[in-house]
């Protein structure tokens, strides 16, 4: 076990798929990884604790981002990506004194600016909260307000203020790896970010194969012990470096030797056009 303070990495993967039979895939498949620095102190943005990993769907949350400069924009732009309810932006300044960026942002429909400071009002019905003004001092008020009323909030200025952090994603296809460093190094997250891309891209293939054939294996009605087995041996099997090398000779047997009879018929289409 790590010490407190010591190095220790903490990995989580989530697989969601939304998928009929042989559909094609719209889901999402997720790997956080979580790094605590080895530089054990009692700084406040280092804690002891570790942050819990975790991939939250934004599906019907109201947010609020306070800030619109560089930081805010980013956040908002993360945001939307995931398609909130509805994203509340509050910032002292005139959306173009923000750039061009920063306007065309606020045109999304589930946008609405208010060119003002951020009051206790404003947290109702709000779920994640980002702080990004330019003023620690009031990040911080906003930040105070939140942990009061129970309300995660990101801390521009000082991330252990808040109860979450935003973490560097790297993406491909359906796949996305999110990686901090627990506020001790954003360069190093945002290197990391890039070698975890490459990393990510000849894995793409495998994660689409996987999450066509669960749904298809599930509905075969087999206990769950059954099914686990099954799909560990795949995970385990060269079937990752047949489908990198597009090698569907090795594929197909592969499959052929550990896929039920009842599912043999639909291996090939299985295979066919994965990303």
């Amino acid at each position: 076990m790590p010490r407190p303070g010591g190095s220790a990495t903490i990995a989580a993967l989530q697989i969601r798929q939304r998928v009929g039979p042989l559909q094609n895939i719209s889901g999402c498949c997720m790997l956080a990884l979580k790094l605590i620095s080895p530089f054990g102190s009692p700084m406040r943005t280092q804690p002891h604790t570790p942050l819990y990993p975790i991939f939250v769907s934004l599906a019907g949350i109201h947010c609020l981002v306070v800030g619109l400069g560089q930081v805010g924009q980013r956040k908002l732009s993360g945001l939307l990506a995931c398609d909130p309810a509805s994203v509340l932006v509050l910032d002292l300044a005139e959306p173009m004194a923000n750039g061009a960026e920063a306007a065309a942002l606020l045109q999304d429909p589930r946008v609405r600016f208010e060119r003002r400071s951020c009051a206790q009002a404003d947290l109702q019905g709000r779920a994640l909260v980002f702080a990004a003004t330019g003023s620690a001092a009031e990040n911080s008020r906003i930040a105070a307000l939140c942990a009061a009323a129970g309300i995660l909030c990101n801390s521009a200025s000082n991330p252990a203020e808040g109860c979450f952090q935003v973490p560097a994603v790297a993406r491909h296809a359906q796949l996305a790896a999110a990686l901090s460093t627990g506020g001790a190094s954003p360069a190093l997250a945002r290197r990391w970010k890039g070698e975890l891309q490459q990393w990510l891209e000849p894995r793409s293939r495998m994660a689409a194969l996987m999450g066509r054939l669960r749904p298809l294996v599930l509905a075969l009605g087999e206990d769950t012990g059954h099914n686990t087995r099954l799909f560990r041996r795949l995970a385990d099997s060269p079937l990752q470096q047949w489908l990198e090398e597009n090698d569907l000779e090795n594929c197909l047997r592969c499959l052929q030797a550990e896929l039920p009879p009842a599912l043999h018929a639909d291996i090939a289409e299985l295979l066919h056009d994965l990303p």
